[in-house]
């Protein structure tokens, strides 16, 4: 039942916040079902096959409203992928202990980031991507992404806001452009040598709560201002460090 319930709160942030359940479901299953040496592997494997079914209903929902910004989202994505599989292969052979500092450290720079540089929170005026952000940006937002099981939701929504564009906009391209990450780091997990990697229990019962959420939203989308908006997100990244931590 509370893996349930967490899957609401991951169809929630899917819909709402463009997470794709990574940063619900890594910590969730992470605290809750993976247990012995591997656990934060496991955390990590079966959070991509979430966000992997999560991202794609999003992303879907994303198009039939007209709200796929195609300048944003390729080439982009392209690069996101191979940079995704990079990540993901180079979590199968890092100890458990590192992948889960690292996550957290991960989680603090990026709230950090977002209350200390300007942008972020204040938004501005949209603006096109650069090359340099499109490849070499691409593929370390998917190696990061990859590497953590995350979706790339907390480095594209960012990465998107500062371009200028408001929240109800970067949170919805982050589950298009978190579907490569995901796709990269199941095939991965799925793939790699040793015990497996994903918690299939554990997922079934997080998309149990988390597809029907997404489908409500669909319907029901609640007007959140754009800053607060903003500060739910970091809120939320928050909520997540915190259940890494404890």
């Amino acid at each position: 039942m509370l893996l349930f319930g967490l899957g609401v709160l991951s169809g929630v942030t899917t819909a709402l916040f463009g997470f794709g359940g990574g940063f619900v479901t890594v910590p969730v299953v992470y605290a809750v079902a993976a247990t012995g040496p591997a656990a934060m592997h496991v955390a990590v494997g079966t959070s991509a096959v979430v966000m992997l079914v999560n991202s794609l209903g999003a992303t879907v929902t994303v198009v039939r409203a007209g709200r796929l910004h195609r300048a944003y989202v390729w080439p982009l994505a392209a690069f996101i992928a191979v940079g995704a599989g990079l990540g993901a292969l180079a979590a199968t052979s890092v100890p458990d202990g590192v992948l889960h500092a690292l996550f957290a450290a991960y989680l603090a720079l990026t709230i950090l980031d977002g209350v200390l540089r300007r942008g972020f929170l204040g938004g501005g005026r949209p603006r096109p991507l650069s090359r340099a952000t499109v490849t070499a940006g691409g593929v370390g937002i998917g190696a990061v992404a990859g590497f953590l099981g995350v979706g790339g939701s907390v480095l594209t929504v960012p990465l998107l806001r500062r371009r200028g564009l408001p929240m109800s906009d970067a949170t919805a391209l982050a589950n298009p452009l978190s579907l490569p990450v995901a796709v990269a780091a199941t095939a991965v997990y799925l793939a790699a040598p040793g015990p497996a990697a994903i918690d299939p229990a554990a997922a079934a019962l997080l998309l149990a709560g988390s597809l029907p959420t997404i489908a409500l939203l669909r319907r029901w989308s609640p007007d959140i201002p754009d800053r607060a908006h903003a500060v739910a997100y970091l809120g939320l990244l928050a909520a997540a460090l915190v259940t890494v931590l404890v």
